[in-house]
């Protein structure tokens, strides 16, 4: 890929990243942009920090399962694109967040059982696997999670976007709990970098927030109640 439009930096275990992936897929459609699907590894970017003391139980692990996976990124991207890359995040996260309710433990993730599947659904081969446990890929993702922050500043998460790199502009988030509608995606897309391009702008922020609206979490969602969501601020959950 030559001169992407975005450059969209993702861990795979994070349900926000994913939510605002397929938003960005979402207006990458419409507005005809190439994405560049980079890494920024949570387990690396808490790499210092006392998991018992600061997360709630069950974070080291999926954490840990995030890096394995990115591990397989990387080898994908060395052996078959950096295309290929987006196929795998895009059955990687339909896998973890879209299809049911997780109620395990999350580092089952960064397993070879959980991986064969979704390479298979990729069209990637199954070799890629050994990936997982391949530690000499960490510094081209220690690499990619350096250069995320260097465009965004520290004490933030995942996702990254840079927008028309390597001179536009970058910032963390959007951090949205449901997707729009097509029409409304492109709204907030331009909402959005209009804030970011105001030189003088550093941060929109409110803690109030619904879980995400992913079928990982309990929550079941047709595009009608997305519709509705979106318009009415009603939401439809079910256990």
């Amino acid at each position: 890929m030559t001169s992407p439009d975005i450059r969209f930096y993702f861990d795979p275990v994070c349900p926000f990243a994913w939510m605002t992936s397929k938003w960005v897929r979402m207006v990458s459609e419409q507005r005809d942009y190439a994405v560049e699907w980079r890494f920024i590894s949570l387990r690396l970017l808490n790499a210092s920090v006392d998991y018992d003391a600061h997360f709630p139980v069950g974070y080291e692990a999926g954490h840990t399962a995030g890096l394995r996976l990115l591990r397989v990124a990387a080898r994908t991207r060395e052996e078959h694109g950096p295309e290929a890359v987006g196929r795998l995040y895009e059955r990687l996260g339909t896998r973890i967040f879209d299809m049911h309710k997780d109620d395990s433990d999350g580092g089952h993730r960064g397993t070879v059982d959980f991986l064969v599947p979704v390479l298979a659904e990729s069209g990637l081969p199954e070799h890629l696997a050994d990936a997982l446990e391949d530690s000499s890929l960490d510094a081209a993702i220690q690499a990619e999670t350096d250069e995320a922050l260097t465009l965004t500043g520290k004490d933030v998460g995942t996702p990254i976007i840079h927008f028309e790199p390597p001179e536009g502009v970058a910032f963390f988030g959007p951090v949205i709990s449901r997707l729009p509608d097509p029409d409304q995606a492109v709204e907030l897309w331009d909402h959005v970098l209009g804030l970011a391009r105001f030189p003088g702008f550093a941060e929109l922020k409110r803690s109030l927030r619904e879980r995400p609206q992913l079928r990982s979490f309990g929550v079941e969602e047709d595009e009608a109640g997305l519709q509705e969501d979106w318009h009415g601020g009603s939401r439809r959950t079910k256990k």
